[in-house]
């Protein structure tokens, strides 16, 4: 059976991949994919319409679809939470609403491992960690809230079948440049370091994390529209990245420090507006758990086609190449 499918945040790292796989997708008649600004990409079965999901309507766009895939989350600015609070959390239960009303059958969500608490990282977690959030970082906290919201929206709604997302760092090529600005800003020289690397890769206690390429994280959503599965899902490739990962991909000599020195310097880059990510995402990133994405295997049959290396080399691509998409979040 073809279904009608609604990504909402289509031209992000995720919706530009979401997009693609759903295009080529021969159970997928039509797509409505919904950004806050008109993309000049036009993949085939895709319709776009203009629209915020913090202020519009888009009930009407949810009326007879199979599916709504929920992307849409702005990250920036970090100094500026109540902004960030509107879109990601006001927008996401405006979102809610709209789908009780328009009667969608099923709900797929972007959360993240960024909603989980933190873990020892001497064992990977499944589903059940707590989503608590635990750090300040707004982020992290709207994550965790978004999951609360979620909480509710099935208890009340039981006949619209949820699935959430949790993955870990998501890299493609094309989207490297929405990246740094987002995270690193203006003092990463984007080309230069995707040319000639790092020379020096701190190797701090804690820094153990996993990554996924975006392509692969794509494949999953779509196929949670057409697999009768709800709850949440797991989604991250190996190896394990840790420092002499990123020393392996971006060069560099890796050099043990100590943490509070770097998240003091990391600290006051981002209260001087020099950095655009806080100093306690940092500290979650050293805290965070790893999952264990075994659900995910099993009730999906989604395995990544590609490792974390190769999507961590696909950020130092991009990074080099000043890759792009004609999609304005991930424009070089």
């Amino acid at each position: 059976m073809s279904v009608r499918v609604v990504v909402v945040g289509a031209t992000g790292n995720v919706g530009t991949s979401v997009v693609e796989q759903l295009a080529i997708d021969g159970g997928v008649e039509s797509v409505v994919g919904i950004a806050r600004r008109r993309p000049a990409w036009h993949p085939d079965k895709v319709e776009w319409v203009e629209a915020d999901v913090a202020k519009d309507d888009l009930g009407p766009f949810f009326v007879g679809a199979d599916a709504v895939i929920h992307l849409a989350w702005a990250f920036q600015p970090s100094h500026r939470p109540a902004v960030t609070w509107n879109v990601n959390v006001i927008g996401t239960a405006r979102l809610l609403r709209m789908i009780e009303s328009a009667g969608v059958p099923a709900l797929v969500v972007a959360s993240s491992v960024a909603a989980y608490s933190p873990g020892d990282k001497s064992r990977r977690v499944d589903e059940d960690w707590p989503t608590h959030g635990w750090s300040p970082a707004a982020y992290c906290r709207e994550k965790a809230y978004v999951e609360r919201l979620l909480d509710h929206f099935e208890a009340v709604h039981p006949s619209t079948r949820v699935v959430r997302m949790r993955p870990c760092f998501l890299f493609q090529p094309a989207a490297a440049p929405e990246q740094r600005r987002i995270f690193a800003g203006p003092l990463l020289p984007e080309r230069l370091v995707g040319r000639f690397g790092v020379p020096i890769v701190p190797d701090l206690p804690g820094l153990q994390l996993q990554a996924l390429h975006t392509e692969d994280a794509a494949r999953a959503y779509v196929q949670a529209i057409h697999a009768d599965v709800s709850g949440a899902f797991n989604l991250a490739a190996d190896p394990i990245i840790d420092a002499a990962a990123i020393s392996e991909v971006f060069g560099g000599r890796t050099l043990r420090l100590p943490v509070r020195p770097v998240r003091e310097l990391l600290a006051a880059a981002w209260h001087s507006r020099a950095v655009p990510a806080p100093p306690e995402l940092f500290d979650y990133v050293l805290q965070m758990p790893l999952m264990d994405c075994s659900r995910a295997h099993g009730a999906l049959g989604w395995r990544p086609r590609n490792s974390a290396i190769d999507a961590l080399a696909g950020l130092r691509a991009g990074l080099r190449g000043g890759a792009g998409i004609s999609t304005p979040p991930l424009a070089s």
